[in-house]
């Protein structure tokens, strides 16, 4: 890819973030119950690592970051995100409550370590799949490599290629457009009439990128618990909802793991 064809992938990216931002995307997330207990456990496993300064890339409007910079007033916090809209939620959100350990900047991981410099940050965290909107995988696990210190840790998440569910429901629907979306090399996201330039990747593909860490976790989530996106079958029968739940933390010891909607890993440096 030519350095025009990669800016120009980006802007998309951005802009599609930026529309977003101004369709509400906060306000649905916040009562999403769905969004919410995946990402309580995404921080449950993220604070059993040791920093002192952090990084989240792709931080959409905040939300995260927020949430470390008031539990964790000690700490430093940066986040970085590549839509301008979204930069100026969080910096808001930061500010309502004069939060002066975290700042957010707009930016993508391609600049990381010339933005921070080498061995800066000893923890970086991904939530709900921002990686999946970058180029060239291997160069953003390079770009993680070189700016956190040694011993840090990565707790990176991804929508997965290989959503086994979704796949059976929709062949079942007959929708074998949507069924087999994830698995094609370019991915167009959740929205059917918006489309957003990414990728779906596998745990292999995931593994390989990031070959020069060493894997301290993986999990998998909403193998058969539902999706966010379906988040009004939870509130209609939370028990049952709970009961899938369960079911997903005993499958982590299976193959299924790797089949559910988004994956976990946490890489050390």
């Amino acid at each position: 890819m030519t350095k025009k064809e990669n800016s120009t992938y980006y802007s998309q990216v951005a802009s599609y973030y930026d529309e977003d931002a101004g369709l509400g995307f906060e306000d649905r997330a916040e009562v999403n119950t769905s969004l919410d207990r995946i990402r309580r456990d995404f921080r449950k496993i993220t604070v059993q690592f040791p920093f002192k300064k952090a990084l989240e890339i792709g931080c959409g409007p905040g939300f995260d970051v927020h949430w470390f910079a008031s539990q964790y007033p000690d700490k430093e916090f940066v986040a970085v995100d590549i839509s301008e809209e979204m930069v100026k939620l969080t910096r808001k959100r930061l500010n309502r409550d004069q939060l002066k350990n975290a700042s957010v900047i707009q930016s993508d991981e391609r600049q990381l370590a010339e933005q921070f410099g080498e061995e800066s940050f000893d923890l970086v965290y991904v939530y709900f799949g921002a990686l999946n909107t970058v180029e060239d995988l291997t160069f953003s696990a390079s770009q993680i490599h070189r700016i956190l210190k040694p011993g840090g840790a990565a707790v990176l998440t991804f929508v997965n290629k290989w959503y086994l569910r979704e796949l059976v429901v929709q062949v079942i629907k007959l929708n074998f457009k949507i069924a087999f979306a994830r698995l094609g090399k370019v991915w167009g996201g959740y929205s059917v009439s918006r489309f957003l330039p990414s990728h779906c990747y596998s745990p292999g593909t995931i593994l390989k990128a990031f070959s020069q860490f060493k894997l301290l976790q993986r999990k998998g989530y909403s193998i058969v618990y539902p999706p966010w996106y379906n988040d009004h079958q939870v509130r209609k029968n939370p028990e049952k909802a709970n009961k899938k739940w369960e079911l997903d933390q005993k499958l982590q010891k299976t193959f299924l793991w790797s089949k559910g909607e988004y994956t976990l890993f946490v890489f050390q440096k």
